[in-house]
C-alpha cells in the first residue's frame, strides 16, 4: 500500500517546523520541499511537508513579538 503524502500548505500560511521548532511563512514549494522563511525576513529553508503543521495564534504571535523585540534592540535591520 502507498503511504499518501500530506498536502502542501498554502503560500502565505504561517507554519512550524517540527525539525527545527521555528515558525515559518510557506514562501514557495520547490520539488518535494516547501520553502520557508522566518517571520521578519531572513533566508529561506527547505523543510519537508511531513515535518509541518499549522502554527498556533500565539505561535504566530510570539514570533512575530520576538521580531519586534530583536528590532527595537537594533539586533536585525
Amino acid at each position: 500500500m502507498k503511504s499518501k503524502k500530506p498536502p502542501k500548505p498554502p503560500i502565505g500560511s504561517y507554519v512550524v517546523d517540527a525539525h527545527s521548532g521555528k515558525v515559518g511563512i510557506v514562501m514557495g514549494h520547490e520539488g518535494p520541499y516547501v520553502q520557508l522563511r522566518a517571520v521578519g525576513g531572513g533566508k529561506e529553508w527547505d523543510c519537508d511537508p511531513e515535518a509541518l503543521r499549522k502554527a498556533t495564534a500565539a505561535e504566530r504571535l510570539s514570533a512575530a513579538t520576538a521580531y519586534a523585540n530583536a528590532r527595537s534592540r537594533g539586533e536585525v535591520p
